[in-house]
């Protein structure tokens, strides 16, 4: 097996937005905000070459909504999925599995594309993977999150026949990869477990979005059940400190992984690093 990061750009978001009752004078020192209050985050996704499959976790905002849409996110950095994927010697079409975290559009725009006035999956070889009570969720979403979920993004996938579930043929995935779930940020949020390398390494989506949200009380204004993503924020962190795992990180702009240690504030990063360098 071999895992590969696959950055498909930065975006913007309001900083008092990700750090929720955090104040600005303590989050501003980890992500400094620009003159709109907006800091800035990494979309990083995760490529899992197991025997015959190549499979990505998660895959950024795509490129198909209006000028519109995107002046609120204020894209930026020169990475693209196209790009990343090709630097590892990959194409789009390669792709045997595309596993979607949460269908929230900055996790998975990348999965449909336009072609003319069509909207098509942009991994055509690709298997597509949801949860099913997520997938209930996110099509038909309630008023506060709808936002988040774009028809544009998410029906096309099941109009292709190449959407599964998880929750229904999580034997169809490599042993290797196990699914936890989170429930705090969105309903049955997916968070990939793999064995590499003997270690297990977990993709955080937003759960803990970066590095600098693993102290428990740093919970985003955007969780549906901030309370609910406070207790699994505070077991997983002890289950991860006790068993050395390492946190690949969607959000950071800057660290992709970590490892935990205790100290006298409670569980902080030990020590951060590349994928590559594991």
């Amino acid at each position: 097996m071999q895992l590969y990061t696959i950055n498909t750009g930065n975006f913007k978001l309001d900083g008092g937005a990700m750090f929720g009752v955090v104040p600005k004078s303590i989050w501003n020192k980890l992500n400094p905000a620009d003159e709109n209050n907006m800091c800035n985050w990494a979309m990083r996704c995760l490529l899992i070459q197991h025997e015959s499959r190549l499979i990505l976790i998660d895959n950024g905002i795509g490129d198909k909504q209006d000028s519109k849409f995107f002046s609120h996110y204020f894209l930026n950095g020169t990475d693209t999925l196209e790009k990343s994927l090709a630097s590892h010697g990959f194409h789009s079409s390669d792709i045997t599995d595309v596993v979607l975290t949460h269908l929230h559009f900055d996790h998975c725009g990348g999965s449909v594309k336009k072609d003319g006035d069509k909207l098509i999956t942009a991994f055509p070889n690709a298997t597509y993977w949801s949860d099913s009570r997520h997938w209930e969720w996110a099509t038909h979403p309630n008023d506060r999150e709808k936002a988040s979920f774009l028809k544009e993004n998410i029906m096309p996938i099941e109009e292709s026949g190449q959407l599964k579930f998880t929750d229904q043929h999580a034997a169809d995935l490599p042993n290797e990869i196990k699914i936890r779930h989170a429930f705090g940020h969105t309903e049955a949020m997916m968070l990939p477990e793999v064995e590499y390398k003997g270690k297990k390494l977990v993709f955080m989506a937003d759960l803990i979005p970066a590095a600098a949200h693993i102290p428990v009380p740093y919970v985003m204004a955007y969780d549906m059940f901030p309370m609910k993503t406070l207790t699994e924020k505070k077991s997983f962190l002890e289950e991860a400190c006790d068993k050395e795992m390492i946190l690949f990180f969607e959000h950071d702009p800057i660290n992709e992984c970590c490892t935990l240690q205790r100290t006298e504030k409670g569980i902080r990063v030990k020590d951060t690093f590349r994928l590559d360098e594991i």
